[in-house]
């Protein structure tokens, strides 16, 4: 089963929980045992699993970033968009994460949702695709 879902951001730098949309994917899918993917298909942006406890941790994460500075990169120089840094800092995090499915629920630690990280913002219609593989 493939689900995709669009975001719009509303900031350059954001970092947004989709835990709950993955969540009713799985459900919706009725597949007991297998795994979930979700995917950005944009160049700048990412997903991670992380802390849901401390929100604060959202915004440790785009500050942990910032030695990636913008305007400096060759891609500024070709690119009416000087977004340079927003595919440097979309490839330390990475487009995807895989989790499994036990009993028909997503698994993730007590402490852990899925993000959606926007490096480019604010933009419209972010797709994300959650692929869901009966196991």
């Amino acid at each position: 089963m493939i689900k995709r879902i669009e975001l719009n951001t509303k900031k350059r730098f954001e970092v947004i929980d989709i835990t709950d949309d993955v969540r009713k994917a799985v459900s919706e899918s009725k597949i007991k045992s297998g795994i979930c993917n979700v995917y950005t298909k944009h160049t700048t942006s990412a997903i991670t699993i992380n802390e849901n406890e401390d929100t604060n941790i959202r915004d440790d994460i785009l500050d942990s970033l910032n030695f990636v500075q913008r305007g400096i990169w060759k891609h500024d120089k070709i690119c009416e968009r000087t977004n340079g840094d927003a595919h440097v800092k979309a490839s330390f995090i990475g487009p995807s994460e895989t989790m499994p499915i036990i009993d028909g629920e997503l698994i993730l630690g007590k402490y852990q949702d899925i993000y959606f990280c926007e490096f480019d913002g604010p933009r419209e219609s972010r797709e994300i695709i959650i692929s869901i593989i009966k196991g």
